[in-house]
């Protein structure tokens, strides 16, 4: 059985989080208090929902959550993947780079995000139950706005100027859309409006040593895996504005032999996005189920290192 290890991103977070990892890692939480000069330890463990909801505080503290539950597996993964910000979670779970840089990075990036925000005016949009095919005809149609996140089948986020987002909303529910709801976001995330960003981040990125990971890392930006430092470093960069490729990568990472999804980190939004995904194979039967589980009721099942759709197993560990 092939284990792969998804990170989620920005949404994620929650009162307390991590809190009850800080006895076994002290060490790591107070470094990371040190790098981001604040206290963020305080506002993961007791602040209220609205205090983590500030770009600088959500990234680094679901990177922190997340990189430092997966040092406390005791089974290493044979792949790993993450969605947006996840990606950074990712590369430090394998080995690609350091905890200390990944949170050095994820400070910039966030930074760097909500500048442009503040700068850049944009917007996202959920649309719901209706052809990718169709959602990027409608939005190759409309200067502004390109679809953002391909989350799984039936759910893509569209991102780009306000008034193209909302456009391009009205044209797909015309065209049967079941919903097209915009988010409450303060910028187009994914998109080319996210450029001023990209050219922040780059500097920071070309400064960063990354290294060969222990196993392969499936990017938001091709889907495909690599072990090369060089095309991480690209990828990561590239992310910012262009689309999350979720739901392929998923697919990819089936096809390549995992049969294990554990979803190391706050929340669980990962794991419905791979039951629907799964759940769209053809050769599924009709009763097949996925499993899910937390921290606390870990679920262990035996499969065929080559996948068998009916075998794969999804866990949430927070």
């Amino acid at each position: 059985m092939k284990t792969a290890y998804i990170f989620p991103g920005q949404g994620s977070q929650f009162p307390g989080m991590a809190k009850e990892l800080y006895p076994s890692r002290k060490e790591l939480f107070e470094r990371a208090n040190d790098i981001l000069g604040f206290r963020i330890t305080d506002i993961m463990f007791e602040g209220e929902a609205e205090d983590l909801k500030a770009t600088r505080v959500t990234q680094p503290a679901i990177f922190i959550h997340s990189t430092i539950l997966a040092m406390e597996q005791a089974q290493q993964p044979d792949m790993v993947a993450g969605h947006s910000l996840g990606e950074f979670s990712a590369m430090v779970a394998a080995g690609a780079l350091s905890f200390e840089d990944g949170l050095r990075l994820v400070a910039a990036r966030a930074a760097a995000m909500q500048k442009c925000c503040e700068t850049v005016p944009g917007t996202m949009a959920a649309i719901i139950k209706i052809p990718d095919s169709v959602i990027e005809e409608v939005c190759a149609s409309i200067p502004g706005v390109v679809p953002a996140n391909y989350n799984s089948p039936g759910q893509v986020v569209i991102s780009g100027e306000k008034a193209a987002v909302e456009e391009a909303c009205a044209r797909l529910k015309e065209a049967g859309a079941k919903r097209a709801l915009v988010l409450p976001v303060s910028g187009a995330f994914h998109s080319p409006l996210m450029e001023p960003a990209r050219a922040e981040l780059a500097k920071a990125i070309e400064a960063t040593p990354f290294k060969a990971p222990r196993y392969p890392i499936y990017q938001n930006a091709t889907a495909a895996p690599t072990t090369d430092p060089a095309v991480i470093k690209e990828n990561a960069l590239k992310q910012l504005t262009s689309p999350v490729r979720w739901t392929e990568t998923v697919l990819n990472m089936i096809q390549d032999g995992a049969s294990r999804f554990v979803e190391i980190g706050p929340g669980d939004v990962l794991q419905g996005l791979a039951k629907r995904i799964i759940s769209s194979i053809p050769d599924i039967a009709e009763g097949d189920t996925l499993s899910s589980a937390s921290l606390r009721d870990p679920i262990r099942a035996n499969a065929p290192e080559r996948v068998s759709p009916s075998a794969i197993i999804i866990e949430g560990i927070q």
